[in-house]
C-alpha cells in the first residue's frame, strides 16, 4: 500500500515535517506501507504557476500524480492566522477535484500555542470533506510545548492506528465484509415484542 504524506512546513528543520514522519512512522508500524513525502515548499512556484496558467510543471504533476494514486494520505499544515497555510490550500486547489473521493486522510498540523488546536475541525475536516475524503476521527495537533510532553505520542499512535486500519479496509486486495442482516421478526423478538403488536 502506498501512504502520501503532504508536508506544508516553510522552515529548515520544520516542526511540521516532523509531526508528518512520526505519523508516517506510527502508521508504518500498525501496517506496512511505502511513504513518500510531498514537500510543498519546494513546489511553491510551479503551484504559484498552475494557479495563474493551468498548468503544473513537471514536479508538481509528479506530486498530484502521487497524491491522486496513494492509498491513504498524511496531510499537515503550519497554522497561518488561525487556520491552514495558503501553500497548503493552494495546493488541494490545484488538486483535481475527483482525487480524493473515498481516500482514508489523517489530518493534523503545527502551531505556536494550544489555542490553534481548533484548527482541526474548522479548517482542515470541512475542507477534506468538501474533496469527499474519508478523513479519520482522530486529527492531532502540536504546539510547541507539546513536544517531549505526554500526550502527543498517544494522540499520534490512535491517529495513526484509525488511518491504517482504513486503509486495510479499503485496499483492492482485501474484501470487503458483508454486513450482517438481522431480519425484523427477530429484532422484534429480541425486545420480546410480537409482530402483532407493532
Amino acid at each position: 500500500m502506498k501512504l502520501v504524506v503532504v508536508s506544508a512546513g516553510l522552515s529548515v528543520p520544520s516542526s511540521t515535517r516532523l509531526l508528518a514522519d512520526r505519523l508516517a512512522a506510527a502508521v508504518d508500524r500498525q501496517t506496512p506501507v511505502d511513504i513518500q513525502v510531498v514537500e510543498l515548499r519546494d513546489l511553491a512556484v510551479d503551484i504559484a504557476h498552475n494557479l495563474t496558467n493551468g498548468f503544473p510543471g513537471r514536479k508538481l504533476a509528479e506530486a498530484l500524480d502521487a497524491v491522486t494514486r496513494a492509498d491513504g494520505l498524511i496531510a499537515v499544515t503550519p497554522v497561518f492566522s488561525a487556520s491552514y497555510s495558503g501553500l497548503f490550500k493552494s495546493f488541494f486547489d490545484v488538486l483535481d477535484k475527483d482525487a480524493l473521493v473515498g481516500k482514508p486522510v489523517l489530518i493534523a498540523a503545527t502551531g505556536g500555542s494550544a489555542r490553534h488546536s481548533l484548527v482541526l475541525e474548522h479548517a482542515l475536516r470541512p475542507l477534506f470533506a468538501y474533496l469527499r475524503a474519508v478523513v479519520v476521527p482522530t486529527g492531532v495537533y502540536a504546539a510547541s510545548e507539546d513536544w517531549g510532553a505526554e500526550g502527543l505520542p498517544e494522540r499520534i499512535e490512535r491517529a495513526a492506528g484509525e488511518l491504517a486500519g482504513l486503509m486495510a479496509g479499503l485496499s483492492p486486495g482485501r474484501p470487503a465484509s458483508k454486513p450482517t442482516v438481522v431480519p425484523f421478526t427477530d429484532q422484534l423478538a429480541a425486545l420480546n415484542i410480537s409482530p402483532s403488536g407493532v
